[in-house]
């Protein structure tokens, strides 16, 4: 990487990422990491032009405060506390707010004037680093690229059709976990529109079979991560040549799958799901970018909007929406109230609004009426939230005539349905997704 870089040293503070994020607004590349990095890690880094200790109320490890090694002080590099009171630092904040545009007036200055860092964090930067990065370590083999047809997929794909061409090979997997007509979507778009070099592999069985009785959510991700990886081992052996697994990690996905400091919140089926056997090395070129820079890179590459604003989906797919050990009927519950629930805020406009919406079916059922008779069927569950770096969240109040639409179509034309219930939690307390 050419550019400059800050970097934040994690010691607990829950405004990490918000942090980082507005000094990439300010035009400076930034990263987090663990607080014990070693003054000589620190120096490999590339371009490291500043260090903010980034204090907090986690700053606790198996009973013991942590802090910073003392050398980081004496690393060469301008040092800046956040939340942190060390008296040898050359800068103090005070503890800083999840304000993105409050914390880029309070740090501009010492990005600037006190580290010198230059304003040459951009897409067009980061897209030329990445070709240069991914065909010195491709060369000239060959990348399997798991294609689900979201956004960083998509945009992991244009990424390497620059960079490598036809040594890319693309493979989409129906693991019996999409939404209604996504696969069908998928292969129109990238091998019809696109003439991608596509490899469509239906593993709705073996995949729903790996699952069967599973409840835990954790469980769960790590069965499909592992399970994919499976799928594109047994497609490399009918190949030739292929050493390198592409895949959509993204920044929010390594974070949020924890730190030394930090806490899991939860693993990613790309972060935390992949065997300790893998027989590929990944290429990941997305791993430094939150979703709102993933948007922007895709628009860089020239991808189409309605692809690059397309609603994010979750490796796991519908598997972390049909709560608990999945069942083929209340999975297909999902996909159906899903589907309706797509078509609603299409047709209300919603769907350029709202950053992301779905809908959940949970392991327990209700008493109802049906037909003038005693029911006991599923709830459907609604979520639609909004957000920029997918670390937080707001719920996006829908009109009531709207949800109300919605909720007839659902309890007419869903069977086994009975209650439809609107989830009004944020992200925090709640994460995005139920599992």
């Amino acid at each position: 990487m050419k550019q400059d870089m800050i970097v934040i040293l994690d010691l607990g503070s829950t405004e990490n990422t918000v942090l980082a994020r507005a000094i990439r607004a300010l035009g400076v590349y930034s990263e987090i990491y663990p607080h014990d990095i070693t003054a000589a890690e620190l120096k490999a880094l590339p371009n490291v032009k500043g260090v903010i200790i980034n204090g907090g109320p986690n700053h606790v490890i198996d009973g013991v405060d942590i802090d910073v090694l003392p050398e980081i002080y004496k690393a060469g590099v301008p040092v800046m506390a956040a939340g942190h009171d060390k008296a040898c630092c050359e800068v103090k904040l005070p503890q800083l707010t999840d304000d993105v545009e409050a914390i880029k007036n309070a740090v501009q200055s010492f990005v600037f004037d006190t580290c010198k860092a230059e304003a040459n964090w951009n897409m067009t930067n980061f897209v030329n680093d990445q070709i240069e990065l991914i065909r010195r370590q491709v060369g000239d083999k060959k990348v399997l690229l798991a294609l689900s047809g979201g956004v960083d997929s998509s945009v992991v794909a244009a990424l390497l059709l620059k960079a490598i061409g036809n040594n890319l090979v693309c493979v989409h997997v129906n693991h019996g976990l999409m939404r209604k007509g996504e696969s069908e979507a998928v292969i129109e778009v990238f091998k019809n529109q696109l003439n991608a070099n596509l490899i469509y592999v239906d593993a709705t069985d073996r995949f729903l079979s790996k699952l069967e009785n599973v409840a835990d959510p954790e469980q769960k991700r790590k069965i499909i991560g592992g399970e994919f990886i499976r799928v594109f081992e047994e497609e490399a052996r009918k190949l030739n040549g292929i050493d390198f697994l592409g895949q959509g990690t993204i920044y929010p996905d390594i974070v949020e799958s924890g730190t030394k400091t930090a806490k899991m919140v939860k693993s990613h089926h790309n972060v935390g799901g992949l065997p300790e056997d893998l027989q590929f090395e990944l290429v990941e070129p997305l791993r430094q970018l939150f979703k709102d820079e993933v948007r922007a890179c895709g628009v860089e590459l020239g991808l189409p909007y309605d692809m690059v604003y397309r609603q994010p989906f979750p490796g796991p797919g519908l598997g972390v929406r049909c709560l608990g050990a999945i069942t083929r009927d209340r999975l297909e519950t999902v996909r159906e109230s899903d589907a309706i629930l797509r078509e609603e805020f299409q047709l209300a406009g919603l769907d350029k609004k709202v950053w992301q919406y779905f809908t959940v079916v949970p392991n327990f059922k209700s008493v109802g009426v049906r037909d003038n008779a005693r029911s006991f069927d599923w709830p459907v569950i609604i979520r639609a939230v909004n957000t920029v770096d997918a670390m937080t969240a707001t719920i996006e109040p829908i009109d009531w005539s709207i949800l109300m639409k919605i909720t007839d179509r659902i309890l007419k034309e869903v069977k086994n349905v009975n209650r439809v219930c609107y989830d009004l939690s944020p992200k925090p307390n709640a994460t995005i997704e139920w599992e």
